[in-house]
């Protein structure tokens, strides 16, 4: 805020330049403390009276104010004796801070003139409000929202602060009903565009601060049952009825009375949003993710007119739900070919986007519908924080994004109707094409295609496109001996076809000579998929020594696809070597090249080239030898990024030691990056390991790579790994892996506030660890331990356990996990009301984290001294470390940890008595979530009830504490957070 300056440096100020333009680089603000500068040069404005004649001039939009109006916005009915002198006086200041020709005399009074115009910061506001409503006028949604998002943020705290006077009040009353309006309408905005977490999260806050406002109130019962709220949505009525009641002697408005009768009667209207929900971020929401069509596609014209005219018409039929065409046939009949080409050919008749995915259904492990569901929604514009978390959610919201547009969704390689029911928008104007190897007559509506071998006629004019009419023309009769080898198979054609034309000395003979060898073919050509072994066989027989190996040895790997560097690591090969040997393969098509630098095999090829490794591969240990590279490369690799997250661990060194080097990172970013993208090959070569000598190897990869759990990213694929893995080495009769596995696996359900069978975990974890004696284990165990204790109320245990770990780390001269044990620590001393001991000891762990620099564990240091600071008293300071561990938490992409912190601020908050801040982070942390699972929503959920509660929304609270309870009950918690619940919803009912 501007201070007044004294007369004396205004007069002193320095002289301004002759025949400058002063006015055209001053800028003012109204929307807070009343402000000038010149550039970026701050100007002083006098004493608030000052202040409040350059405000109402400002107002006035150049018009002129007489002295006598002048006099009356500053002093109103009693100005001083000397109130046109000071007016005067003020004036002529004015004048000379803000240079000629600003503060003009007219006719006995002042006019502010020649301003540019976005002068003015309540001027800038009134242009972007203007242009948010032509944007939503349009149905711009997305511009509308930026735009008054702007508009908004050019507000800085009160409005005219600090400045007297009757005409200052005026204003402000009415620039605050102005603002609140334009937030109402933005809300309103958020709502029409999903982002229904977001908006209860503000709306709890803002309905706090403006009790009277029913709009607002409106608003928050439509978020809180979009948001699966329905019991809180209705006790928002009921706690507004009550204050109208109370306050006014009212009743609701009828629009609020209307809206808890639609969510009584669960108006399934309300359940989607009345607009674009696709509009969800500033980002591109028109989708064209078709893969390319093949410049060589040919025949099929009967089942490409077929579908051409099923799909278009969709597009514009009106009160018809949306197409579902399903291509069925066996692999390599040319289903994803002939439906690229289609779904290219109707592109027009779709102008809203085009999504595409390929489900591995022919694979083992075919794609999640959530996962699907959640990339979609991506592609679509959908903030990641608006995307639920549930298959059934997902769905919905799904369907919300595409209704009313025309959008074509193509899903190849489907695995059976169940995959695919999910994924359909189920709205009129939308169509779906769906290809896979079994006929979906499960599908209901759907306009089934059962996809056969080519025709002899379409098969020969595929294999010339190909091969080139001058070459085949001649030899016609040997052509048509070619593509009845490959059983008319379009797959099978491409292949030999592209294998011929990249031998010009070879004629269309040779090569159907080749094919006629029996001996090659025989037991491959029985039918169906059959077919399409013969034509990789035919394929590999072509590849060099070095090429065929490769292709052996990558079928191997699990995962989805792998990277260049991976499959280097595999091969052992050079880095260039490996690539021109993958670059090759993709050449001869036996491999695909997913994204520079990425590869991966078609589900069937995969299965060949590990037939391949069975019969060719030898000796047998070279398999063996390979996928151990594969697995010592992500342990190298998942250890480096441990060891930069989180410098000083010493975890690393106690891995099990690899050959391989692995990646290192330059950057935290980076790191992060390779984790995250690799999650999913990461653990499925963790999985392969199983029943080998390479399991304490693919449990320690587990063990570095326990971000992707702690951070949320991929909480359950690593639970259920963990699980695996767990049970392996316990088959294997391996203690110190099975050890390791089951320390992690306690570590895991911590994570997800199962705390029950993370005990048991942790019990036998301890002694395994014990028996092996493995300290590191046995120092982390005891720190889980403790953690339990903590959360079941047993803080002495808790404190014994925390001892023996600061005790095992110390002897380890592992000073980052000792100082994490040592915050958990403090807690234990919270939980036996010894403050002083628990705030010393937290701030000795600060200390110990901030010797190795901006790290998850320093966020966690922050996090402990927080919570300490919220238990002494000493809320500002409390608030002030929450701070630090957020920004840390977000940088680190730590979301689960974010969510928590905010938990802990909302604490920190209410503990201070300021409700309404903290009902704003008490949402923020159940829309991002939290460690502990569904338990610590429940506490989330408690916490929030107090807040309701201190802010007299009393019904609501209950309604958050019943649904705390159900939590508590549906997970089988016995802790005491249930019985305290159940025992303060009696005490409220009975005071009710």
């Amino acid at each position: 805020m501007a201070s007044a300056a004294p007369e004396a440096s205004v007069r002193g100020s320095a002289p301004r330049r002759q025949g400058v333009d002063e006015s055209a680089s001053l800028r003012f603000s109204v929307l807070g403390p009343v402000r000038a500068w010149r550039g970026e040069e701050q100007l002083p404005t006098g004493s608030p009276e000052q202040r409040g004649l350059l405000a109402a001039l400002l107002l006035r939009e150049g018009r002129t104010a007489t002295a006598g109006e002048l006099i009356d916005a500053l002093w109103g009915e009693d100005p001083p004796s000397q109130a046109l002198a000071a007016v005067r006086t003020y004036a002529s200041r004015l004048r000379k801070v803000l240079g000629r020709g600003v503060l003009v005399s007219d006719s006995g009074g002042y006019a502010a003139r020649g301003l540019a115009e976005d002068a003015l910061d309540l001027a800038r506001a009134q242009e972007l409000a203007a242009d948010a409503a032509r944007a939503r006028n349009a149905g711009d949604l997305a511009h509308a929202r930026e735009a008054l998002r702007r508009a908004l943020a050019l507000w800085d705290g009160e409005v005219l602060a600090g400045v007297p006077g009757p005409y200052a009040e005026v204003q402000r009353v009415r620039l605050e009903e102005w603002r609140l309006q334009m937030l109402e309408s933005r809300l309103d905005m958020d709502l029409e565009q999903g982002c229904h977490a977001e908006a209860v999260s503000e709306l709890t806050a803002l309905t706090a601060e403006h009790p009277l406002r029913e709009r607002l109130r409106e608003l928050l019962m439509l978020a809180l049952y979009r948001s699966g709220r329905q019991a809180e949505a209705l006790a928002v009525y009921a706690d507004t009825r009550r204050l109208l009641a109370d306050e006014l002697g009212v009743d609701p408005r009828p629009a609020l009375q209307e809206l808890q009768q639609r969510i009584l009667q669960a108006d399934p209207s309300l359940a989607e949003p009345s607009a674009s929900v696709a509009e969800l971020a500033l980002v591109p929401v028109r989708p064209s993710q078709l893969p390319a069509t093949v410049p060589d596609f040919t025949g099929r014209s009967t089942f490409v007119r077929e579908l051409t005219e099923v799909l278009a018409q969709a597009s514009v039929a009106e009160g018809r739900v949306m197409a579902v065409s399903a291509l069925a046939g066996n692999g390599g009949v040319g289903k994803t070919t002939l439906a690229v080409h289609v779904a290219h050919q109707v592109r027009s008749a779709f102008p809203d986007g085009q999504l595409y995915v390929d489900l591995q259904g022919a694979g083992s492990r075919a794609a999640e519908p959530e996962a699907v569901l959640g990339s979609f929604l991506r592609a679509l514009g959908t903030a990641d924080s608006a995307i639920p978390e549930s298959l059934e959610e997902r769905a919905a919201l799904y369907r919300a994004v595409l209704d009313g547009r025309r959008v074509l969704i193509l899903l190849d390689n489907a695995k059976d109707a169940a995959q695919v029911r999910p994924l359909l928008p189920g709205t009129e104007r939308c169509a779906a094409l769906v290809t896979s190897q079994v006929r979906m007559v499960d599908l209901a509506g759907a306009h089934l295609v059962d996809l056969d071998v080519m025709s002899p006629d379409e098969a020969l004019s595929f294999f010339t496109k190909i091969v080139g009419e001058e070459r085949v023309a001649p030899e016609r009769n040997a052509a048509l001996n070619v593509v009845a080898a490959c059983g008319f198979l379009p797959l099978a054609i491409r292949v030999a076809a592209s294998r011929l034309a990249a031998r010009r000395t070879w004629t269309v003979s040779v090569l159907a000579a080749k094919l006629a060898d029996e001996r090659r073919r025989l037991d491959e050509l029985q039918a169906g998929d059959l077919a399409v072994k013969a034509t990789y066989e035919l394929g590999y027989g072509a590849l060099e020594p070095a090429q065929a190996r490769a292709f052996r040895l990558l079928g191997l790997a699990d995962g989805p696809d792998i990277s260049l560097a991976a499959a280097a690591a595999l091969l052992d090969h050079p880095l260039d070597e490996t690539e021109d040997l993958l670059e090759s393969l993709v050449d001869t098509s036996l491999l695909e090249s997913a994204a520079p630098g990425r590869y991966r095999y078609h589900d069937l090829v995969r299965l060949y080239a590990r037939a391949c490794v069975e019969r060719d591969e030898q000796p047998l240990s070279e398999r063996e030898a390979a996928l151990t590279r594969l697995l010592d490369f992500y342990l190298a690799t998942a250890a480096a990024v441990y060891a930069i997250e989180r410098p000083g661990d010493r975890l690393v060194v106690d891995l099990e030691s690899t050959a391989c080097p692995g990646l290192r990172f330059t950057t935290e970013s980076a790191a992060l990056d390779w984790l995250y993208s690799e999650a999913s090959n990461l653990l499925a070569c963790v999985r392969q390991a199983a029943g080998t000598d390479r399991i304490r190897r693919a449990i320690d990869l587990l063990w570095a790579a326990k971000d992707l759990s702690e951070s949320g990213a991929n909480s359950y694929q690593y639970e259920t790994t963990t699980k695996a893995m767990s049970d392996d080495a316990n088959a294997c009769g391996d203690g110190r892996a099975e050890g390791r596995a089951r320390t992690i696996l306690a570590d895991v359900l911590l994570d997800s506030g199962h705390i029950e069978p993370a005990e048991e975990q942790a019990q036998l974890a301890a002694e395994l660890v014990g028996s092996a004696h493995d300290d590191t284990a046995i120092s982390w165990v005891a720190n889980n331990r403790g953690l339990i204790r903590l959360s079941q109320g047993r803080h002495a245990e808790a404190k014994a356990f925390f001892d023996q770990a600061i005790n095992g780390f110390r002897a380890l001269g592992n000073r980052p996990f000792e100082a994490a044990s040592l915050g958990n620590l403090s807690q234990a001393h919270l939980g036996m009301d010894d403050i002083p001991a628990a705030v010393e000891i937290a701030r000795r762990s600060l200390a110990m984290h901030a010797e190795f620099g901006q790290t998850v564990r320093l966020a966690t240091g922050h996090y402990a001294m927080g919570i300490a600071l919220t238990k002494a008293g000493q809320h500002s300071k409390a608030l002030t470390q929450f701070g630090e561990a957020l920004t840390i938490f977000i940088d680190h992409r730590q979301r689960l940890w974010e969510g928590t912190t905010h938990f802990r601020i909302a604490e920190a908050h209410l503990a201070a008595r300021q409700p309404a801040q903290a009902a704003r982070h008490a949402e923020q942390a159940l829309a991002i979530g939290c460690i502990g699972g569904d338990r610590m929503r429940g506490n989330v959920l408690i916490l929030l009830g107090r807040v309701l509660e201190a802010l007299g929304q009393t019904d609501r609270a209950k309604a958050c504490w019943r649904e705390a309870l159900d939590l508590f009950e549906q997970t089988g918690s016995t802790g005491m957070e249930a019985a305290e619940l159940r025992t303060l919803i009696q005490m409220r009912a009975s005071t009710a």
